[in-house]
């Protein structure tokens, strides 16, 4: 593995176990779309803003220059998508 993302809200005050052959990891939690509360319609959204957030964050990613940055860079870009991209209203 290259790379490893994990995307639950709790996940990041938890041990990550280790991967094989050391991967950039990182950690663009979300809120869990499942546990939205309100109407159909309300969660719906929900389900469609956490979609939306997870595909910039991926658009973001895969847009990057691997072949230009170092490891480190490549890191910090990862942990920058996850800091920087707007989170879904909470249900």
């Amino acid at each position: 593995m290259d790379f490893v993302f994990t995307v639950c809200d709790t996940a990041a005050a938890e041990e990550c176990p280790p991967w094989p052959g050391q991967p950039i990891t990182g950690h663009w939690g979300l809120p869990d779309p499942v546990r939205a509360t309100g109407t159909d319609a309300e969660k719906a959204l929900i389900f469609a803003q956490t979609y939306g957030v997870l595909r910039r964050r991926i658009a973001s990613f895969v847009e990057l220059p691997f072949e230009q940055l170092t490891r480190l860079a490549l890191q910090i870009h990862v942990d920058d998508i996850g800091a920087t991209h707007d989170t879904p209203a909470k249900g």
